[in-house]
């Protein structure tokens, strides 16, 4: 066996195929990968589509979730910028990220906490082909642009009522 070490710096300026070949090896041997994955993956449905949340989707998408602390955080996590790539636009975030970022404990936990998003945005629109987010093979999952704005407005007025509330305290 031989290991290689590499600095940030080195892989920042790999080319990008290089840079997801060692992700995907780091991710590997941390069990993270793929084969971590829920082993019952759900199934795509017929006409399923990506749609453009609302704040006020956003909004009863949050009043539905808001007992479960794990899928508040991961929905929340959408409020940061992500990567913007295609045409038409797509936001991409990295379900590692999300991992990281929300402290669960692996990635099953990151897709029910997505897949309790995705049934409360199908409720919220009465529309079963309604998804908030999709993801690819590589392990990022994909939101349109719409909805990243319309959760950091709803992360803003959360963030205001509370402020609101910590003053009304203070009085």
């Amino acid at each position: 066996m031989i290991g290689i070490t590499l600095t940030a710096d080195q892989i920042r300026s790999a080319p990008p195929e290089v840079r997801r070949w060692i992700e995907h090896q780091v991710l590997a041997s941390l069990g993270l990968g793929a084969e971590a994955a829920p082993a019952t993956p759900a199934l795509p449905v017929p006409g399923a589509h990506l749609v453009a949340c609302t704040a006020d989707d956003a909004a009863k998408i949050l009043a539905q979730i808001e007992g479960v602390l794990p899928a508040v955080n991961v929905f929340f996590e959408f409020s940061r910028p992500g990567i913007s790539l295609g045409q038409p636009p797509i936001m991409m975030f990295r379900l590692i990220d999300i991992l990281h970022h929300t402290r669960l404990q692996n990635i099953g936990q990151v897709m029910a906490s997505l897949e309790m998003i995705n049934k409360a945005l199908i409720d919220a629109r009465n529309d079963p082909s309604a998804r908030f987010c999709g993801f690819d093979h590589e392990g990022h999952c994909l939101i349109a642009p719409e909805t990243q704005r319309a959760i950091a407005s709803v992360w803003q007025s959360v963030i205001a009522k509370q402020h609101g509330v910590a003053e009304g305290e203070a009085a």
